[in-house]
């Protein structure tokens, strides 16, 4: 039992240091993402979200240790109406308030994914992925490179007096050929791998834009109705004046 809660703490430790990613490691690669996703989600939610919407984020997570949107959205607007939250004087809305919450919560996910992709560690772990890949490409480039003489050598043994020695001759050159098209294909795959990782991050980008955009939209909303809400009591207090005043001089 101490031997595994050491282990567990030896593992902890390293998933908070910026990982040096290795080729096929995947799952430990997403455990990475996971961690810089959560340590900023930790970090950088709202004052303004209470208790239940921090709860409902920590409630909806799964088996991958990321909270679900939907599920943690639906916790937050059910906590909310069912305890009454009220945000101040003019968000009084509990509908409106609710969905602000959820927005939100959708915004600050949306930003911890891009920390997990874009952020310094994660930077780190892609760097070290290309360079990584890059080497593998350039070892297999030299293995290839190596087999052009020793298919010479092999060629070279064997005689061409019968139609045995020819057929190995044959068969020696295919498998020659087969290591060159394996090395042009893991060219290929590398390549896919680089445009795979420029296109996650361009994605990571419109995704952050769309939450900055949705921030904005949402502040001016909440700018309006509070203009509108401290209008109405502009005028509700005027009138209210000059029905006493109109009282007063009736009398």
């Amino acid at each position: 039992m101490k031997k595994t809660t050491l282990l567990t703490l030896i593992f902890s430790t390293l998933l908070i240091l910026p990982a040096m990613a290795q080729l096929g490691k995947v799952w430990t690669d997403f455990q990475y993402y996971s961690t810089d996703f959560q340590n900023y989600l930790r970090n950088n939610l709202n004052d303004s979200l209470d208790n239940n919407s921090q709860n409902a984020l920590s409630n909806s997570r799964g088996n991958l240790n990321l909270p679900n949107p939907v599920d943690a959205g639906k916790q937050a607007r059910q906590g909310i109406l069912f305890f009454n939250t009220i945000p101040d004087k003019f968000e009084n809305n509990q509908a409106v308030y609710s969905n602000s919450v959820t927005n939100e919560i959708n915004r600050v996910i949306t930003r911890s994914s891009v920390v997990g992709v874009l952020g310094r560690d994660a930077q780190i772990r892609t760097k070290n992925k290309l360079e990584n890949t890059e080497q593998t490409i350039e070892n297999i480039t030299n293995i290839s490179s190596e087999s052009d003489g020793i298919l010479g050598k092999i060629l070279g043994a064997i005689p061409t007096d019968n139609p045995v020695n020819i057929a190995s001759r044959e068969q020696s050159n295919l498998q020659y050929q087969s290591i060159r098209i394996q090395s042009e294909q893991s060219k290929l795959i590398a390549e896919t791998l680089a445009q795979n990782l420029q296109t996650n991050q361009f994605i990571q980008y419109s995704n952050l834009n769309l939450a900055n955009i949705s921030q904005q939209i949402e502040e001016s909303n909440r700018a309006r109705r509070i203009d509108s809400a401290t209008e109405a009591a502009r005028l509700l207090r005027t009138t209210s004046q000059i029905d006493l005043f109109g009282t007063k001089t009736d009398n």
